[in-house]
């Protein structure tokens, strides 16, 4: 079991996107999504950064249960409800389901990270799919704005500002983190995307 751990620096509920019974990573932090040594029962654990005003805090921690394909995400009747509605919810905005193909060409529908007109926003395509995976957990805890200190024993797992730390996670302290979790947590969403404050206050 691997741990990836990165620093958030955006949190609009998109990259996650942790809303209904599943926590989903489609787009952004391609690097753990193309790695080659990820696995199902992995965890990804993002924690947060000045930036969002909460250094170190946990906003998530999702178990890796599917690895799929964009099309195959696209496809699925489970994660319709992660296709963007522009014009619609926060929620809505800011899903993730996105990207297909069609005749062999990668499609970026109208979403967060197109351009304002609906145009495909090419710089954002080439980083979402190089990423290749989208990553499914039906377990996971996501604070966002409700976001928690982690005692002093689990701050090996904190990442560095800009890279992605997992070869330098302790084994001895990763169950028992995962412990502290389930027995202090319910799993799911416990709170709202940091960034969401920036519209809610417009």
């Amino acid at each position: 079991m691997r741990f990836y751990s990165y620093r958030v620096e955006h949190d609009y509920g998109l990259a996650p996107n942790p809303f209904g019974k599943y926590c989903t990573l489609a787009v952004c932090k391609g690097q753990i999504r193309k790695n080659s040594k990820l696995s199902i029962g992995d965890w990804i654990i993002g924690f947060g950064t000045e930036s969002l005003g909460v250094p170190q805090k946990l906003i998530h921690a999702m178990r890796i249960d599917e690895i799929i394909t964009f099309d195959e995400y696209w496809n699925d009747k489970r994660f319709a409800y992660k296709k963007p509605v522009i014009n619609g919810s926060l929620k809505q905005m800011y899903g993730d389901n996105f990207y297909h193909t069609v005749n062999g060409v990668v499609v970026q529908e109208n979403s967060a990270h197109s351009k304002n007109d609906g145009i495909e926003n090419e710089e954002h395509k080439e980083k979402d799919t190089s990423g290749k995976n989208v990553l499914i957990s039906n377990c996971f805890y996501y604070f966002g704005d409700a976001c928690v200190e982690i005692p002093t024993e689990f701050k090996s797992i904190i990442g560095p500002p800009r890279p992605i730390k997992s070869k330098s996670i302790p084994e001895e302290v990763k169950e028992p983190f995962l412990n502290w979790l389930s027995l202090n947590f319910q799993q799911g969403r416990m709170g709202d995307p940091i960034s969401w404050k920036i519209h809610l206050a417009t």
